[in-house]
Parts: C-alpha cells; structure tokens; sequence
C-alpha cells in the first residue's frame, strides 16, 4: 500500500504544498487550511513520506504557541470552523509528544464545551448566526469530537458527536428527495428560512459533501458499539442513495445546486463532486456503504479528471469550476435563492475543492492497492 499512490493526488498535493505558502490563508487560523492539512494527513498515513508530516508541522507551527494558545483564534467567536484546523493537532502530539499541541487540542474542546446550542443540543454554526445548524459546521467538528473521545477515552463526546450528525439530518432532510438542505434555523427568523420547516430554499453540493465527509470520518472513531453507529450507518446509505440519483449521468459529476439539475447557470462543480467521490468511495472501502456506490464514486471521479481538470505545457495541474463560497444571512445578506448561489464567484485550484480532490484521488488509489 505504502507505493501505490501515485498520479494526480500526489502531483496535486506537491504543487499545492509549494504554492500554498503564498496563499493568502496560510497566515490565518482558517478552517480551509484544515482541509488542506487533512489531505496531507491521509497521504502521510498511506505514503509514509515524511514530506507530509513536516509540512502540517510547519504550517500549524506557525500558530501554536508554547503554551498552548494558537495566534489568531478566539473563542468567544463560537465558531465551528475554527475547530477544522484543529485536526491535525492529534497527529502532531502522537508523533512528538509536544504539550503544545495537547494544550492546543484542548483549547478548542473549550470552545466546543461552551458552544451555543439549539434546544436540542444541536450546535450553533457561530455565535453570530444564532439557533442555525449548517451541514458545514458538522465536517468542522464532529470527527474532531470523535477524535478527542477516543484519544481520552470521554465518551461522552461521542454522543455529542453522534447527536448533531442525526439531528441536522432530521432537521434538513427533503423528504420527497432524500437530499439535506444546506441549513436549518430553530428560530425560523431568519429571511431565509422556511416558515413551516426553517430550512434554506435549496440543497447546496458541498453543504452535502461536508455532511458525507462528517459521516465518514467520525465513523473512524465512534465505537462499533456505539448506540447510534447503526443508525448513522443506516443514514449515511440513506442519502448515498440520494445523491447518485442527481449525479449527472453524462459526465459523472454533481451540479452545483442539487435540487436543481439542468437548470440554466446551474453548473457542474468541483468540491461537491470531489467530496461525494471521497465520501462515497472511503464509505464502501470501509465497509460502512454497500458495494454498489463503489461504481459511483469512480465514475464521479473519473468525471473530475476528464472535465474538471486541465494540465498546462509545464506540467501544471488546474481544477476548474470550483465554488468560491456560500452561506447565509450575514452582511451583505444572503437569501439562499437561486440567484444567490449561481452568482457566487466561480474559481481555479480553490483550497476547499482540491483538498477533497486529493482525498477522492487517494481513496480510489486505495481500492487499486486491495
């Protein structure tokens, strides 16, 4: 296994790895980082190559101070995202043994101890978007919680975790489709939300693929008989089957907006796609998805690799059609509609798309290698 990886992903991950030091967000505590440094993780874990490694180093090293405390993170922010970089803390302290890195980890456990709450004990995505759960804050979190249960060995962080997976998914499913809105506010105040559900009008490609890729890792550490395993298994076929029957059959990509397939503007995109593919194929690898989506996930990603990606005369890799960025509320607001989302910017090589990109590649390596 520790030869086969090969190709796109690795290629990718070293052309990101020397440009990436430039990127604006490298100076920031920034959960697109984390996507970035798990991606590096998976490949150090499957390659063995220490390149890997002393990169996350390097890169979280750059804010976890001495003590513990990490440069440019707040907690009194209550936000999900900043628990995303986080990750790779766990790995750091096993390899060296550093206290700065277990100090760090707990920090943010502060932050998740405190965090505000629906009523149901659902997170808030931040402080500033009150009684509203995001499909992207559980990709945030929940495998950190799961983590952090089986390193200490406090499993009540496992039921915590196992609580906002199953929530949000009550919460924001389409019953007709089976498909999860992007997000859910208890209050209903909000403009965008549903008066007789609270969810947001439409079903956003990578607010799933947060969700898929929430599922998958935090099934890494939640006990196999853990009370609701099952159940969260059970969900996660749910909405496998959900999404292959809005992938796009021609090329084997997801649009953009998955409730609104072939609708004019209405594109088909890279990070939804990349995740699903990880997702999916990572799910059946393990044993959680039944062998059919295994096809799926390679036609997906077989797709990224005929359309989505472009190599120029030096060598360099671009992955197109990537969304810059959506959410809600907020100011300027954003009202969750249709015009909302086709207008958002539309980028080359984005952080948050070739991050599942090198996941994806990694895990259909995986199926080679067995």
């Amino acid at each position: 296994m520790k030869e086969t990886l090969q190709l796109t992903s690795v290629r990718m991950a070293q052309q990101f790895m020397e440009s990436y030091r430039n990127h604006e967000l490298y100076a920031t505590w920034h959960y697109e980082n984390g996507c970035l440094l798990k991606a590096l993780e998976e490949l150090y874990t499957h390659t063995g190559e220490q390149k890997y490694f002393d990169y996350i180093r390097e890169l979280m090293d750059h804010f976890v101070q001495e003590d513990g405390s990490i440069r440019s993170y707040t907690i009194e922010e209550y936000n999900l995202d900043q628990i995303n970089q986080g990750k790779s803390l766990f790995l750091l302290h096993e390899k060296t043994g550093e206290e700065k890195y277990r100090k760090a980890a707990e920090l943010l456990m502060t932050q998740l101890k405190g965090q505000p709450h629906t009523s149901e004990g659902g997170f808030w995505h931040k402080k500033i978007y009150p009684f509203q759960m995001w499909l992207d804050g559980l990709y945030m979190a929940t495998p950190y919680l799961t983590q952090y249960g089986a390193v200490t060995g406090e499993e009540k962080w496992f039921d915590k975790a196992a609580l906002q997976l199953l929530l949000v998914e009550q919460r924001t499913r389409d019953p007709r489709s089976g498909l999860l809105y992007h997000a859910w506010d208890e209050s209903k105040e909000q403009r965008w939300s549903s008066g007789e559900t609270g969810c947001s009008p439409h079903v956003w490609s990578r607010a799933m693929g947060w969700y898929v890729m929430a599922v998958v890792d935090t099934l890494d550490y939640l006990p196999v008989d853990h009370p609701q395993r099952g159940q969260i298994v059970g969900i996660f076929e749910r909405v496998a089957n959900a999404l292959v029957h809005v992938q796009d059959q021609q090329t084997g990509l997801w649009p953009h907006l998955l409730d609104q397939p072939g609708r004019e503007r209405n594109y088909l995109e890279a990070s939804g796609t990349s995740m699903f593919v990880y997702a999916l194929a990572k799910g059946v690898r393990k044993g959680y998805l039944s062998g059919k989506f295994k096809a799926v996930a390679e036609k997906g990603y077989q797709g990224l690799l005929q359309h989505l990606l472009q190599t120029d005369r030096e060598g360099v890799l671009s992955l197109t059609q990537c969304n810059g960025g959506a959410g809600l509320g907020g100011s300027p607001y954003r009202d969750g509609s249709y015009e909302y989302y086709v207008t958002e910017s539309i980028r080359i090589n984005d952080p948050k798309s070739v991050a599942p990109f090198i996941l994806a590649g990694v895990e259909i390596e995986l199926y080679k290698s067995n």
